[in-house]
């Protein structure tokens, strides 16, 4: 090949190879914060689904996501120190994106006057498929006391109102537990999962078709049966099928279960006995319920994300609607990998640890959704994703009056200058000595990369701190960084606190707080992190 017909080729590649950086470009996902659009609009979009489709203007595939807006979502986010009393349906909002990333305001695809020909009830948990046979979109939503089907001609199209399904032929009852709608891209066939009306403690998998002329369900499979899970959703991975679900904890974060099965209707295993996803049980999902997942598939690699709800304006547990973290997979069991900040590829299918990442776990003490120790629902003894030693003082026990109480609920005062309903409290009846710690370890998938990081903390005292001290350390590969803290600096009121420079090595470092207090004084501690400098 002659000179200039070389130049020419790798003129070529390189061009090629810079087209590839474009439209491949690693994206940051942001958790614990309120989320917006490109152009700067707050998305809402809570209890639904992402699906893709056809772009009707470019005939591209490209991802649509479809949630609820509830009029309270936009009272949190103006004043998160406010928790709202009530879900008011106001639409069902829909997003596009390229790279799940970056999104784009479509519009309100359903609103309460297309819902207007029954009184206001409650309208949540969703999905949409598209019906080959009717050319048409089906949104199914639960809608009151049943399923709700709305259908469009395009994905983005306004939904009207199609007709209403009863599933007490079904299943028993009217309504649905909780459901999320799931397309099997191998099959290209639709299902929408459920689980039982009342106490959810049956889970079912129900095909998405049209029978008689009509869009509804085709047939019902039972694939669970045993504690009640809501929060019902489901995902592949590599030929396998995830059943996925949570507790029964209302608006609060939980732990996040699953089954496996080789069949989508299954047998599921182990059989009626959901396992916990290693890795959400430290902050119960980064604080949050099972929504949907995402499957991304590229070349020979597949990414998992768990798409999970924080119902912050209903529970007050933090910042942000969506908590987004990427699986791994130990073999077939997955691992959830709770990172506040992480990046993603979409078209490599790729994921990273953000330089931003917060790795302490729980650091805002939201993942505790009642007064620790807890003896109900669940029974706890100690905060999640920490360790509390008692040195001195009365020991930590369930119904005992004289045990500390671990946690504290921050009134609206408080709210507004830390984060959530909770932050940690270290108090007693007696003069008292405790450590507070939490052990960060590197894994495969997230490494604690060596360097510096910075360990910070919002701390606040009480009029009864005469004589108290926290000390504020760090410990990694045998070497000790505190920050000490007297009573002239535990004032009354919330003040940000760093301890710069330290320095991890080996993967591994501990956190804490090493406390001396006066019987009765209170000292508060909240949204602990620990960052890369």
């Amino acid at each position: 090949m002659k000179a200039g017909g070389v130049v020419r080729l790798l003129s070529f590649i390189l061009l090629l190879a810079g087209y590839g950086q474009l439209i491949a470009q690693p994206r940051p996902i942001q958790n614990d914060r309120f989320w917006y659009t490109v152009d700067g609009q707050p998305i809402y979009s809570q209890g639904g689904g992402i699906f893709r489709f056809k772009d009707p203007a470019t005939g591209k595939l490209t991802y649509y996501w479809y949630g609820v807006h509830y009029k309270e979502a936009d009272l949190y986010l103006a004043n998160p120190s406010i928790t709202q009393d009530k879900a008011t349906f106001q639409s069902v909002t829909c997003y596009q994106s390229d790279n799940l990333a970056d999104w784009r305001f479509c519009g309100d695809v359903l609103d309460s006057a297309a819902l207007s020909r029954q009184r206001p009830t409650w309208v949540g948990r969703l999905g949409v498929v598209y019906i080959k046979e009717l050319k048409v979109y089906a949104l199914f939503v639960q809608h009151g006391n049943q399923v709700l089907i709305a259908t469009a001609d395009k994905p983005a199209g306004k939904f009207s109102w199609y007709r209403q399904l009863d599933m007490t032929n079904l299943i028993g009852t009217p309504n649905t537990g909780d459901q999320t709608v799931f397309t099997d891209e191998a099959t290209g066939k639709s299902y929408l999962i459920y689980s039982y009306g009342r106490g959810r403690s049956r889970i079912y998998v129900s095909e998405i078709g049209v029978k008689d002329g009509k869009i509804g369900l085709l047939d019902c499979t039972e694939v669970y049966k045993g504690a009640g899970r809501e929060g019902n959703c489901m995902f592949t991975y590599r030929g396998k099928y995830y059943m996925c679900a949570s507790n029964l904890y209302g608006w609060d974060g939980s732990l996040a279960y699953y089954l496996i099965a080789d069949n989508i209707r299954g047998p599921y295993k182990p059989v009626n006995d959901m396992q916990v996803i290693k890795g959400a049980e430290s902050d119960y999902a980064h604080v949050s319920q099972t929504g949907f997942f995402v499957t991304v598939k590229a070349a020979s690699k597949q990414t998992v994300i768990y798409c999970g709800d924080r119902w912050a304006d209903f529970a007050g547990n933090g910042l942000g609607y969506n908590v987004w973290c990427p699986l791994s997979f130990n073999g077939d069991q997955p691992v959830f990998n709770s990172l506040s900040d992480w990046q993603f590829d979409a078209g490599r299918a790729s994921w990273s640890v953000d330089f931003a990442n917060n790795y302490v776990k729980n650091g805002s003490f939201e993942a505790d959704r009642r007064h620790i120790p807890s003896p109900v629902k669940p029974v706890q003894l100690d905060l999640l994703g920490w360790q509390t030693t008692i040195i001195r003082g009365n020991a930590v026990a369930i119904a005992d009056s004289l045990s500390p109480q671990l946690n504290y609920f921050n009134d609206a005062v408080d709210r507004q200058l830390v984060t959530g309903e909770k932050s940690l409290l270290i108090s007693d009846k007696v003069d008292f000595e405790r450590k507070i710690a939490q052990v960060i370890t590197a894994t495969k998938e997230v490494p604690l990369p060596a360097g510096l990081y910075r360990l910070s903390a919002k701390i606040k005292g009480t009029a009864h701190c005469a004589g108290c001290q926290i000390q504020l350390y760090a410990k990694s590969f045998e070497k000790n960084y505190f920050l000490m803290l007297d009573e002239k600096q535990l004032t009354g009121q919330w003040q940000s606190f760093t301890l710069p420079d330290v320095m991890v090595k080996a993967g591994k470092a501990e956190i804490g707080f090493l406390v001396k207090g006066r019987a009765n004084s209170r000292l508060y501690i909240d949204d602990v992190s620990l960052k890369r400098e």
